[in-house]
């Protein structure tokens, strides 16, 4: 009978299931990526990751990402740690290149043990988030409750964050939902809320398109320490707390993120590729 073979891995918890198409293809369909997404039907995870053969030089794989509605993604930060980290066990070196829907991602192991992955540039414009109109990317105008007047960032994918005194008392359940769909955001977008609790240290949660509300989010919090250096809040390198953890970000002078965490790996299996469909 048909297996596929994954790794179950995780970055602050947020999960991913890892196929290895680098050898040969393995085409899903939507409604095979979402049951593998789901946690009860399926294995369970935030994002299903397929790995593949580069399709530019420069690049040591590509990664294909899908959302557990079986749609794809341009970027996932989390992700792009862990399959860096399987990369680098795999040849033994402490860099490597990932590409993606939003371009190569360079990766290294960090001092700490960690994975730094150059998330590349912060993108401002708003044609680049990208908006319906024209906008100050830096006030965005929309909201709902508590949640007003966002900054737009494009990490690769497309981002709202909002700025509130406490992250926790957020209903993001509902809100995020609503605010992914605004008029506004012609290809939805990920909404955050953010809180500065420190000097450059952030408290931020994400309601993650097409994934809804995550332990953690990478491209979220590289965007959210970009807005909050934007609105003057912070200084370029801030310390992250997610529900799942903490994160290092660093908004270079070049407009690049560097985005420094941890990787695991949950358990390795086989699935039956009958059970999917």
């Amino acid at each position: 009978m048909d297996q596929l073979s994954f790794i179950k891995m995780h970055g602050l918890g947020n999960d991913f299931v890892v196929l290895d198409g680098r050898s040969a293809p393995i085409p899903l369909s939507i409604a095979e990526a979402r049951t593998l997404a789901d946690r009860h039907f399926g294995i369970g995870c935030d994002q299903l990751i397929v790995m593949e053969p580069p399709t530019s030089e420069g690049a040591d794989l590509f990664m294909r990402i899908r959302n557990p509605d079986g749609g794809e993604a341009e970027a996932c930060g989390n992700a792009t740690r862990c399959i860096a980290s399987l990369v680098m066990n795999e040849t033994g070196r402490d860099q490597v290149v990932i590409q993606t829907l939003a371009g190569h991602l360079p990766a290294e192991t960090a001092t700490t043990g960690e994975v730094t992955v150059d998330m590349g540039p912060a993108n401002l414009g708003w044609q680049e988030i990208p908006l319906a109109e024209e906008r100050d990317t830096l006030h965005l105008g929309i909201g709902a409750g508590p949640l007003q007047d966002p900054v737009g960032v494009n990490m690769g994918n497309p981002h709202a964050v909002f700025f509130v005194e406490d992250a926790d008392t957020i209903d993001l359940a509902t809100l995020g939902p609503r605010l992914e769909h605004d008029p506004l955001l012609p290809q939805r977008a990920n909404i955050s809320v953010l809180s500065v609790t420190g000097p450059d240290r952030l408290r931020q949660r994400v309601w993650e398109r097409g994934a809804g509300i995550t332990l953690a989010c990478g491209s979220g919090a590289c965007a959210g320490a970009v807005a909050a250096a934007r609105r003057g809040l912070t200084g370029r390198r801030v310390e992250t707390t997610m529900d799942g953890g903490v994160l290092t970000l660093e908004w270079r002078e070049d407009g690049h993120v560097l985005m420094t965490g941890p990787v695991a790996t949950s358990f390795r299996g086989k699935v039956e590729r009958a059970s999917l469909s």
